[in-house]
């Protein structure tokens, strides 16, 4: 069996009192979770779930994300967590389109669920354990067999069109992900892991996130981001590493007392997103005078973490990502397909057992996602060099990542081209030293008509995930576009880089 619970039931018998989990002021060993995992899948067949049913988490991180996670794979039911983040409108796509038997809700989040069928809301008690969302029910201490390729998760991610695309997870996937990270991370029953992120996105939850459970490890889990909680959350429960969206790594260097916090204990950081300044780098062991930061490259597609950088060639290779894990193949390939010679830029292209099989509902998109071979296509351009240095130099797709998130530039346009003002929209991004980029709207007005940053935010507002609203508005009279009528976006991004930020002329 390859369920997520597996191994947690494995630990709950071999050694009940190991620590497995930390949330606010509880701590419990493995023998508790298992427990609590049995007792909510109890509770979730009650509610009529079983084996291929797809359960929606629109939660933010607390133990019961965990627990739920755990109890929705030892059902054989199918994972669907959702980004908090994004508009009602949004969160009631996704649910339809993968056709979700339960959607399960944090109390703060109500207002987004507002047109979808079954709905759980969880409160604060919930939050802390999953096991008072009730009905009370019959433990299920076996779980479900569960085979590799079984269905273990949906994720949607941004796209290059007007909507998201819901990825296939087997289980096949999420494990040869795990043992390729357990390999180059070398994740052990001491690591103590900072989950910080947001368990909806791969970040947090896969690199290498629940992979310490296989190894009987902890895991130490914040609801929010809060720069001086999360060192001080280092320090007194002496974590060993974790993930962060490059923008947390700089609120956390931004602190002007952070070294009043003992933080050695912290040996590894994995980042990635976006290339790291070498200034980064080293200021980061500044900070973490013992550790080290691990840059990486990886997608929603691949479960994350394709490439990482190795122990000291930071500064040699600065601006690489690292090279391949163990079982994953990277090639650089050209429009058609045809593999490039390293140095050479063009498409990443990525094979493997950690790599989606394609899109769920959507055969069109899986199709246009693959060069002959089962190359998935990353849609990033980047060149390897001659030891296997993976290096991006832009992304293909018209991909925004801001803060960690990834923000399809067409999502955002099809909005902002509804105000009835808007004759022209090109969406972009542009550099921004807090969240690595911010999303800016480029916009040709119809004649007569006015438009003012407020007004286009206070529009999209509910539209749209509150990080997607565009940041900047930019009022031009016409857009550079290419003869076929094509928007050049890398024209757009260039000229307003070398403007003052907030220019709307």
């Amino acid at each position: 069996m390859v369920n997520l619970s597996s191994a947690v039931l494995f630990w709950a018998r071999a050694e009940p009192e190991r620590p497995v989990l930390l949330y606010r002021e509880q701590r419990m060993g493995y023998g508790e979770l298992a427990a609590r995992v049995a007792a909510t899948a109890g509770s979730l067949r009650a509610r009529g779930i079983g084996e291929g049913d797809i359960v929606a988490l629109l939660m933010k991180n607390s133990a019961a994300f965990i627990e739920l996670a755990l109890a929705v794979s030892h059902l054989g039911a199918v994972l669907l967590p959702i980004n908090y983040r994004l508009g009602a409108d949004e969160v009631e796509y996704i649910v339809g389109h993968a056709g979700v038997k339960l959607l399960l809700a944090d109390e703060e989040l109500r207002g987004l669920v507002g047109g979808v069928g079954q709905v759980v809301i969880v409160d604060e008690a919930a939050q802390s354990d999953s096991r008072r969302l009730g009905p009370v029910a019959e433990p299920v201490w076996s779980p479900q067999v569960r085979r590799p390729e079984d269905l273990f998760r949906l994720m949607y991610t941004s796209g290059t069109t007007d909507r998201p695309k819901g990825v296939i997870h087997s289980y096949a996937n999420y494990h040869w992900k795990c043992l390729d990270h357990i390999a180059v991370l070398g994740l052990h029953g001491g690591e103590r892991l900072l989950l910080v992120g947001p368990l909806y996105h791969v970040g947090a939850f896969d690199l290498p996130g629940l992979a310490v459970l296989q190894m009987g490890g902890m895991l130490a889990v914040q609801r929010e981001f809060e720069p001086e909680e999360t060192l001080a959350l280092i320090a007194r429960e002496r974590l060993t590493a974790g993930w962060m969206a490059p923008v947390m790594l700089n609120r956390l260097l931004a602190l002007p007392d952070r070294d009043r916090f003992d933080v050695r204990s912290f040996r590894w950081q994995i980042g990635g997103g976006e290339r790291t300044p070498e200034e980064r780098i080293r200021e980061f062991s500044s900070l973490f005078k013992d550790g080290r930061y691990i840059d990486g490259y990886g997608l929603t597609e691949s479960c994350s973490g394709d490439t990482l950088m190795e122990a000291g060639r930071e500064i040699e290779r600065i601006g690489s990502t690292g090279r391949a894990l163990p079982h994953v193949e990277i090639r650089i390939c050209d429009d058609e397909g045809r593999h490039l010679p390293a140095g050479e830029a063009g498409e990443i292209c990525l094979r493997g057992p950690k790599v989606t099989s394609g899109y769920w509902r959507d055969p069109e998109k899986t199709a246009a996602s693959f060069h002959p071979g089962q190359w998935f296509r990353t849609g990033d351009i980047g060149y390897l060099d001659s030891e296997g240095f993976l290096f991006l130099t832009d992304r293909k797709k018209d991909m925004i990542i801001s803060g960690g998130e990834n923000i399809a530039s067409s999502e955002v346009e099809r909005v902002v081209y509804r105000l009835p003002q808007v004759l022209e929209a090109a969406v972009v991004g542009l550099p921004d030293e807090r969240w690595g980029e911010r999303v800016a709207a480029v916009v040709v007005l119809r004649p007569g008509t006015t438009l003012s940053l407020e007004e286009m935010q206070s529009f999209c507002r509910g539209k749209l995930g509150g990080f997607k609203l565009p940041k900047e508005l930019v009022l031009r009279e016409t857009l550079p576009r290419l003869p076929s009528g094509k928007v050049l976006k890398r024209v757009l991004r260039a000229e307003l880089t070398c403007q003052p930020k907030g220019s709307t002329t």
